[in-house]
């Protein structure tokens, strides 16, 4: 096929500006807006389908629920999903430690969390659920 100069022009042209529109776009960072609804407080965090008691958790920030087995690391964040009642995000924590959290908002005082990854070396995966207890103390 031959394509003279003026063909080739004409031919580009659209193509460039597809891709450049593609590039041009700024990204978005997700809100994970969904987090906002959970009331910050006193939470009982107990393994789902047990009758045992869990844990107490002072939950200022909602985000904190992302990183359970990571509480106390600065690790980097990505949003997989980012709908009105649930949200899904991997992270990766420095010193190899990672994790996929699931955190589903059923109603004003109850939670749903789903977290798997590596945390020391070892897998872990658990299935929380999550309620609302009061405000915290101290």
């Amino acid at each position: 096929m031959n394509l003279s100069p003026l063909r080739l022009k004409w031919f580009a042209a659209p193509v460039m500006a597809i891709g450049l529109g593609a590039v041009s776009a700024p990204a978005q960072a997700p809100e994970l807006a969904m987090l906002n609804k959970i009331q910050p407080g006193l939470w009982n965090l107990k393994e789902r389908g047990t009758a045992q008691n869990g844990d107490q958790l002072c939950v200022r920030d909602a985000r904190k629920l992302l990183q359970l087995r990571h509480r106390e690391l600065q690790c980097s964040r990505f949003v997989v999903s980012d709908e009105p009642d649930e949200v899904t995000v991997t992270y990766r924590c420095p010193g190899g430690g990672s994790g996929r959290t699931t955190i589903k908002y059923e109603g004003r005082g109850l939670v749903q969390i789903e977290s798997q990854g590596i945390a020391q070396n070892s897998p872990f995966a658990f299935a929380l659920e999550g309620r609302y207890a009061g405000s915290c103390t101290g």
